[in-house]
């Protein structure tokens, strides 16, 4: 792999599903190691729920095996279509932030491949240092090749969720403090159409698991398609509105409590194959930051008021907290916060200059943004917002590279 890679003068990066929305994932011009067919299971203790597993295993693999057996991964992304490799490299998070971390904290040990030290186990605390920078490190300390993990323990596969208008950013805030004592998932919807009084509502969603016993996994068989892709100009100042308002109303009309299966809750979209369609040929951008817990529910109102003026966005928008609970990652995206997620249709300048004026606030408040969804942001936000960038960069594999890494090199 990385030896045929260098002998042709190419870096080389391990590539997994492909659902990073940037390009920390790719490596255009250099090679691609495709790690799917890594998929087995290595080990796995039913008594502890300690798991050990190839690297190109799917997250929602595991869940259809441990599942049925008690056992769920502590922490899950909006999508069970990824990798355990990509996962662990990518540092994901969920809804579950401010009780489990991030996917970092339920690892164990990591087998590595590095073109300078060959095949080696990385653990905590040991004297390379590479543990600490594998996790959330996009790939670039060596191959991962296999991952042991810690599950959890579940008594059931289904999800009991109670859901809540809020009406500004102030009462998400306190939703969510409220929130993280009583239960596991939390999360928000937004309508980053609205303005004035209307700025910053959304619908709170908070689950916990139901301990009945039922353990019934998802089929990943059960899924609908976006059959085209639609015009350009279906996201515009006119539509976005309309569609935000619809939104608003179809989430409203069911709040209240219901039950629902986990696939349901964690990984909504997985529902929708092809959903990325829907902002059309020239794709979309995905913003995602997190600004501090002490700066308050402010410059989550700012960039918001920012996006409602622009006229773009879009009616997924997704607004979560980030709790105490560090990763032992060196670059790991949370910190104890508010995390806003936006996608937005790529309309060229437009788009990136919105773009950068978000950075703005994002920047001024002491965030970062997320280099796993990112396409654009530049080098000095990169380097203010990781400040153990230094440490890791002595730390990657000289024979690894990726799209990201050369342009936060040449910007």
């Amino acid at each position: 792999m990385l030896e045929e890679s260098r002998a042709a003068g190419l870096s080389a990066l391990a590539v997994g599903l492909g659902r990073s929305y940037g390009d920390s994932g790719l490596n255009l011009g250099q090679a691609a190691i495709d790690m799917s067919g890594l998929d087995r299971v290595l080990a796995f203790d039913p008594d502890t729920g300690v798991l050990r597993a190839q690297a190109g295993l799917s997250l929602g693999e595991i869940m259809r095996r441990m599942a049925p057996l008690g056992w769920f991964p502590a922490t899950t992304p909006g999508t069970r279509f990824v990798t355990l490799g990509g996962a662990v490299a990518n540092d994901v998070h969920g809804k579950n932030h401010h009780r489990a971390g991030t996917f970092g904290a339920s690892v164990r040990r990591l087998g590595l491949l590095r073109s300078d030290l060959g095949e080696i186990e990385a653990a905590p605390g040991d004297e390379t240092g590479l543990f600490e920078a594998t996790i959330g490190g996009l790939g670039l300390t060596g191959i991962i090749l296999w991952a042991e993990i810690q599950l959890v323990r579940i008594g059931g596969t289904k999800l009991e969720s109670q859901s809540l208008a809020f009406s500004n950013c102030d009462e998400f805030l306190a939703l969510a403090r409220e929130s993280e004592a009583g239960f596991e998932h939390t999360v928000a919807w937004v309508d980053c159409s609205a303005r004035g009084s209307r700025l910053g509502r959304g619908v709170f969603t908070r689950s916990n698991w139901r301990e009945d016993g039922v353990l019934a996994v998802h089929d990943d068989r059960q899924r609908l398609s976006l059959p085209a892709d639609p015009p350009g100009f279906a996201l515009n100042p006119i539509t976005l509105p309309m569609i935000n308002q619809g939104f608003y109303r179809l989430f409203t009309a069911r709040l209240g409590k219901r039950i629902e299966p986990y696939a349901s809750v964690l990984f909504p979209l997985d529902s929708i194959s092809g959903w990325n369609r829907f902002y059309g040929k020239r794709g979309f951008y995905q913003y995602q930051c997190v600004t501090p817990m002490a700066a308050g529910a402010a410059p989550i109102a700012e960039l918001l008021a920012a996006i409602a003026a622009s006229g773009q966005g879009s009616f997924l928008v997704v607004l979560k907290t980030f709790g105490a609970k560090v990763s032992p990652g060196l670059m790991s995206f949370p910190m104890p916060g508010l995390t806003l997620a936006v996608d937005f249709s790529n309309k060229g300048e437009e788009t990136l200059a919105l773009l950068t004026r978000l950075d703005e606030i994002v920047a001024a408040a002491g965030g970062r943004l997320y280099p796993a969804k990112d396409g654009r942001m530049p080098r000095s936000m990169f380097e203010a917002g990781y400040p153990n960038l230094e440490t890791f960069t002595g730390r990657i594999d000289p024979a690894l590279s990726s799209s990201f890494w050369r342009r936060m090199h040449n910007d």
